[in-house]
């Protein structure tokens, strides 16, 4: 089978290779890859920022298709089965995380696309116990970004979130607008922020998927708006999207006191500053949020069955696997939201 594989070590060295089919053995299962999605940690693992010394390795991690072979001891799912996986592959499944099912906290884990050979293929082997089947209404394609919408879902979850609540989501990518379509389905009033440079994606964040409010930082007063819609008091939540340490310390100065602060977006650098005395004097909390858990696929699954979380506003081009070099420059100039590819061969 054809499949995109890091062939070395560091940034670049990617190539459609011939790999033989793989075989499911005990408790996995073998799916057809019909759709993939790109992930910025797959840009990120291109330029050598992160993965760097994988080898030999099957890119992909976001992926729906059809299940073509089960291993024994698989009773979850059956052969012709549509279905999407949790990037979760092996665990130890004896940690105290494991026990309480936080499979991504497993100092073990291993994960698809990452450890174990991805989805960027005709075939994937799945953990059987990582599958789910997809709703009715929601098609291979769009449940191809499933996993992105779970890291959302995940990161949301972090904060409680009332009606009515105004919600900060920084930094209007894929995620900042998988992140607002979640805090949406649950009544928060989203106030989006981006840059200049993002004018576009600020554009389809209002017109395609209805977020309330758009700021761009470098021209727009965010403080006075924020002021405005809460009598002074400030946000009740940040989700920061960026990464950048001057969204974090924008969204910590934003909040009231007892805001709640969640960081989704991963920094460049391990060591970052913070604004601790921010953190003191406003009593704020603070979460970080590390990828999916097998608890958000189902109620995603949920919000895209519902057009609460609209999979087809979010996919803006679909290329082959053997077109990679065209959708990394598609993602990195901006023209792209979000990028499916399918198999080839």
């Amino acid at each position: 089978m054809k499949a995109l594989v890091k062939m070395e070590p560091g940034a670049g060295h990617w190539e459609v290779i011939d790999k033989p089919e793989p075989v499911p053995g005990e408790g996995q299962v073998k799916i057809k890859v019909e759709y993939i999605g790109i992930c910025g940690s797959d840009l990120h693992t291109y330029e050598g920022h992160y993965n760097v010394n994988a080898k030999g390795l099957t890119i992909g991690h976001e992926f729906a298709g059809v299940v073509a072979e089960v291993g024994p001891g698989v009773t979850n799912v059956k052969v012709g089965d549509r279905v999407t996986s949790e990037t979760t592959f092996t665990v130890c499944g004896k940690c105290r995380y494991c026990k309480e099912g936080l499979y991504n906290l497993c100092p073990t884990r291993k994960g698809l696309g990452t450890q174990q050979d991805g989805a960027m293929a005709q075939y994937v082997l799945a953990r059987a116990k990582s599958c789910h089947i997809l709703p009715e209404n929601v098609t291979t394609r769009q449940a191809s970004i499933t996993e992105a919408a779970c890291c959302a879902h995940h990161g949301v979850a972090k904060a409680k979130i009332n009606p009515g609540d105004i919600v900060l989501v920084l930094g209007p990518g894929p995620i900042g607008l998988l992140t607002a379509q979640c805090v949406m389905a649950k009544g928060g009033r989203v106030v989006m922020t981006g840059l200049t440079q993002d004018a576009g994606r600020l554009q389809i964040a209002k017109e395609k998927f209805g977020v309330e409010y758009i700021v761009d930082v470098q021209k727009d007063d965010v403080k006075a708006l924020v002021n405005k819609l809460t009598d002074g008091y400030g946000a009740d939540v940040c989700y920061d999207c960026t990464g950048a340490v001057p969204s974090m310390q924008l969204g910590m100065d934003l909040l009231r006191k007892q805001g709640q602060y969640v960081q989704i977006g991963l920094f460049a650098r391990d060591v970052v500053e913070v604004d601790f005395s921010k953190i003191i004097q406003k009593e704020l909390v603070v979460s970080g949020s590390r990828s999916q858990n097998t608890h958000d696929w189902e109620p995603t699954l949920k919000l895209m069955s519902e057009g609460k979380i609209n999979a087809d506003k979010m996919i803006t081009h679909e290329v082959g696997i053997d077109e990679w070099d065209k959708a990394y420059h598609l993602l990195k100039s901006g023209q792209a939201t979000k990028i499916v590819m399918h198999p080839i061969g």
